[in-house]
């Protein structure tokens, strides 16, 4: 399945960050993101760092229910992780997501 910027943008509102440091994200994901099943299935997920230029790597904690991500903080400051979770900004966030997509239209 094709997952889009615009569809990361829209899953952001069921992240809260739980820990971040430079590079390296903790985020909480709410389990009603189930909701997205039918447009989003978590292979699509954990295939992002090769869709994404500077998303290093992704792991995924089912039973914690929470998402690691590390990154490269020169392509993806600090701030666009937070006004991802806040639903702000999110022109900038699909804008960055865009320029950095390997695979985006």
């Amino acid at each position: 399945m094709e997952i889009t910027a615009e569809k990361l943008v829209e899953l952001g509102r069921y992240f809260s960050i739980v820990h971040q440091i430079k590079g390296r994200l903790r985020v909480r994901v709410d389990p009603k993101i189930r909701s997205h099943g039918e447009t989003v299935c978590i292979e699509d997920i954990e295939a992002l760092p090769q869709k994404i230029e500077g998303i290093k790597s992704l792991k995924i904690n089912k039973i914690v229910g929470s998402i690691t991500i590390e990154y490269d903080p020169t392509l993806f400051p600090d701030h666009l992780w937070s006004n991802l979770v806040k639903g702000e900004n999110l022109e900038e966030i699909i804008a960055v997501l865009t320029k950095l997509s390997k695979e985006f239209v």
